[in-house]
């Protein structure tokens, strides 16, 4: 077992390209330095995990066809299957969330999500239901058909919010603690051919920032939780211009991050290699791009900041490595700190 002084670090990664499976990994608090303590690969492409509230349980998708989702115990420094494996009755999971007592996926292949109840003791029960999307957009070769990319709990936790890439939207569901019943509440559209790939809330509560894959486009949006209702406001470049538009080298961002006190907004950005620094107004309604940085790697699928927004973590899928940023207070621009080994690394979540 590790010390309670250090932090825990989970690393998914595609077996089928080389990965471990599962890393486990120490996370020194001061230097942010990750030290890796051993793997499991029980599940088939890793891509997603996410960690129960205290460090209960992990959870992963296992991004296959047809679709897995597993639970692991954290008892020892590697994480151990609790309970079955279980189908999501749905293909290629690629993101997953805790909601209403409930594990949700988002099933990029098939399009839809997928509620599994969690059990008592953390494990998984059979699916309870598939919610599965319709649609499409412009770009043939990518939005022939819907694409969930990722699902989420909003800040308010009364509902489920699921980011399609192949339907260029947002839909909002209500999710049934009691039966795992999911039912559409309402859909965003968003500007076609943008691909919208992930979402990430403002410490607010009010605004949601929604990253696109196909476009590299952050769109600010307001959230109302009561109404369960996201609308759009605007979109800011997460790339200089010259280089967004430049088709000789495309660029595909993956994830967003929002900073705790909600000043600062980062994207990576696979084929730019990099991380990109957004800064917020005061209402947080207004992105600006201020620089872009190198993301230690190449091909960065995930980005993470820590508890103490200290430390910015990001998964190189290509390069095979996580690497670690110490955050500049004042400007939000990251520094490169160190990496380690993690081949074809998807993503990391932090305890």
């Amino acid at each position: 077992m590790i010390g309670n002084s250090a932090g825990r670090a989970f690393i998914g990664s595609f077996t089928s390209a080389g990965g471990r499976g599962i890393t486990a990994a120490a996370v020194d608090r001061d230097t942010g330095a990750l030290t890796v303590l051993g793997s499991t690969d029980a599940v088939p492409d890793p891509s997603f995990l996410t960690v129960a509230p205290g460090g209960a349980a992990l959870y992963a998708v296992g991004e296959s066809a047809p679709g897995v989702a597993a639970a692991f115990a954290l008892d020892g420094d590697v994480p151990a299957l609790l309970g079955p494996v279980r189908a999501v009755d749905g293909d290629a999971p690629t993101h997953l969330a805790l909601a209403a007592n409930h594990l949700v996926t988002a099933n990029y292949t098939s399009g839809g999500v997928t509620a599994l109840p969690v059990l008592a003791d953390g494990s998984l029960g059979a699916v309870a239901s598939v919610l599965r999307h319709k649609g499409n957009g412009p770009d043939t070769g990518r939005q022939g058909a819907p694409h969930a990319h990722q699902v989420l709990a909003d800040p308010s936790g009364n509902w489920v919010v699921s980011v399609d890439l192949g339907t260029d939207s947002v839909r909002v569901c209500a999710l049934d603690p009691a039966t795992g019943a999911l039912r559409l509440h309402s859909e965003t559209a968003l500007r076609p051919g943008t691909g919208p790939r992930h979402l990430a809330f403002h410490p607010s509560g009010s605004l949601a920032y929604v990253l696109g894959e196909l476009e590299p486009t952050l769109t600010v949006c307001r959230w109302d939780a009561a109404a369960g209702r996201l609308d759009a406001l605007g979109e800011t470049l997460v790339l200089p211009e010259h280089e967004a538009a430049d088709d000789a080298a495309r660029t595909y961002p993956s994830e967003v991050v929002v900073a705790h006190d909600g000043r600062f907004v980062w994207t990576a950005n696979r084929g730019h290699d990099s991380i990109s620094v957004l800064t917020l107004d005061e209402s947080g309604e207004k992105a600006a791009l201020v620089a872009t940085v190198g993301c230690g790697g190449r091909w960065p699928r995930d980005l993470t900041l820590d508890p103490s927004g200290q430390w910015l973590y990001a998964a190189n899928e290509h390069s095979g490595n996580v690497s670690w940023f110490a955050v500049d207070a004042g400007t939000g621009v990251p520094r490169h700190a160190g990496s380690v080994e993690v081949p074809a690394a998807s993503c990391i979540v932090l305890l």
